[in-house]
């Protein structure tokens, strides 16, 4: 075939893949949902917490409307601990890594729909061998029954994009991948909470289980003293019997709690990548992390730009209104162009020789005709996904109001909490203190003593666990906010 014709056949498929390029898009164009005309997040705006004074972690705290999250809002806890372990956690968490390659995986699928917008271009070269019976003509013009063929080829074909069948694909491969990241920026918010989370709960439980050893002590002493009043006759069997039982109580809480922070401990390190078995160095303590006393509240139409559950749920919402256009496309007219070009000479050595080549063009167009309503009901049910998405982001958003206003109320109520509890725990301390005084002197029966100590016992546990709840919550109302991720240099933009 002459170099001419090859350039000929290539001009028309190009002047084709121009003229059909330019077509419209069937189906829907997307619009972002608008954001919720609501002006705050709780019937009565919360804009400070109570404080507790003489009480660590009982600072007032202030919510800040419209202030803007740190990437990095851990470090308002002024934790170094916290800080390394959460940062070792971001670069060697396995669930993070998958998101990532999640990620990748969807970028990849829409630069391969992409190809499809170019003709596809295949090149072959065929060897054959062969002879044809004495009874029929020659296929050569050399009049020869023995000869050789060897046959290069150019194939050109192309599928132009008329209706947006293929624009409509990529569309919704990209909201796919836009969904990935999202999920990405997710389960890196996920991870910094939950770490965040597990250190202020092996706080606590360090806390409880410290407060634990100190009521051992105390009952211990009490135990002693009482074994040598009995000795004396200044204390009876029973007196006795019933402060054995109460130590015996108080010393079956600590396995418990030994048993979860051994628990706690592990889950931190699967966390940060490793396994439990290798202790890793960071430990917590109450004492060691100090309260955030300004709390950033976005506004209320910032909160779906920041949630990613909810840019999430936007962007399925996106892909499904693109997969109706693809629905609406596959029912309409597709047409189909290619061209072949290539030569079959006798002889290797003029396989680009004059009068070996050959060439053709050919165009067609197909319509769908009867499929039994097939394509018709994916039409169909491709709208009802459309509608099911829209009411999935729907709630989407509701849940990530309703999460922000749990958490303000949260840490409205721990700081009336821990007001309270630390009331009640002096309260049983002076109680104690003075009960054991009474005792001492004769003026009080051992039963009540007992009462004032399991009451204080019982108030020392509550103080430390309406400490950590401030910690807790407080965690949680960065995370409710969408945790600052737009913050971050080490999340994708786009």
């Amino acid at each position: 075939m002459s170099r001419l014709c090859t350039l000929r056949t290539l001009a028309c498929i190009s002047a084709a893949v121009c003229v059909f390029s330019a077509g419209c898009e069937v189906g829907p164009n997307f619009k972002k949902p608008a954001p919720p005309d609501v002006g705050g997040y709780t019937p009565t705006p919360i804009t400070s917490t109570s404080a507790t004074p003489n009480v660590v972690g009982g600072d007032a705290q202030t919510i800040v409307d419209g202030k803007d999250i740190p990437g990095e809002w851990w470090g308002l806890f002024h934790s170094q601990p916290l800080d390394d372990l959460i940062e070792r956690a971001l670069k060697a968490n396995p669930d993070l890594k998958a998101a990532q390659s999640a990620l990748l995986v969807a970028r990849e699928n829409v630069l391969a729909q992409r190809g499809f917008y170019y003709p596809s271009v295949t090149g072959s070269f065929a060897v054959t061998r062969a002879r044809t019976a004495e009874d029929l003509s020659p296929i050569l013009n050399a009049n020869i029954q023995n000869y050789s063929l060897f046959t290069p080829e150019v194939s050109v074909s192309y599928v132009p994009d008329v209706f947006g069948l293929n624009r409509r694909t990529v569309e919704s491969l990209q909201a796919q991948a836009q969904q990935a990241r999202f999920a990405l920026i997710a389960t890196h918010i996920t991870l910094s909470s939950n770490v965040a989370a597990g250190a202020i709960q092996e706080a606590s439980l360090r806390g409880q289980i410290d407060a634990t050893h100190e009521l051992i002590t105390i009952n211990t002493d009490m135990l002693k003293i009482l074994r040598e009043q009995l000795h004396k006759g200044y204390a009876s069997e029973l007196d006795v019997a019933a402060q054995e039982s109460q130590l015996a109580q108080v010393a079956a809480t600590l396995p418990p709690l030994l048993k979860q922070l051994e628990q706690q401990r592990d889950a931190l390190a699967v966390m940060a990548g490793g396994f439990p078995q290798k202790d890793f160095p960071e430990k917590f303590e109450l004492s060691t992390l100090q309260l955030p006393q300004e709390l950033p509240l976005s506004l209320p139409s910032k909160l779906v730009e920041q949630r990613p559950d909810v840019r999430q749920a936007e962007e399925n919402l996106h892909a499904a209104s693109a997969l109706i256009g693809v629905a609406i496309a596959n029912r309409i007219p597709s047409i189909n162009l290619s061209a072949d070009a290539g030569s079959s000479p006798d002889h290797i050595a003029q396989m680009f020789s004059k009068g070996n080549g050959f060439w053709d063009l050919s165009a067609g167009i197909t319509q769908p005709i009867f499929d039994g309503g097939t394509l018709k009901h994916r039409e169909r049910a491709a709208q009802d996904a459309f509608t099911q998405a829209a009411e999935q982001y729907r709630s989407t958003v509701l849940t990530a109001f309703q999460n922000v206003a749990d958490t303000l109320h949260a840490l409205n109520q721990d700081a009336e909490g821990l007001k309270a509890a630390a009331a009640a725990k002096n309260a049983a301390a002076v109680t104690l203190e003075l009960s054991k005084k009474q005792y001492g002197s004769g003026y009080l029966s051992y039963l009540a003593l007992l009462s004032a100590e399991q009451a204080y016992q019982q108030a020392v546990i509550n103080l430390v666990q309406a400490r950590a709840n401030r910690y807790a919550d407080t965690a949680a109302l960065f995370q409710a906010l969408g945790g600052g991720w737009w913050n971050r240099p080490d999340i994708p933009k786009n």
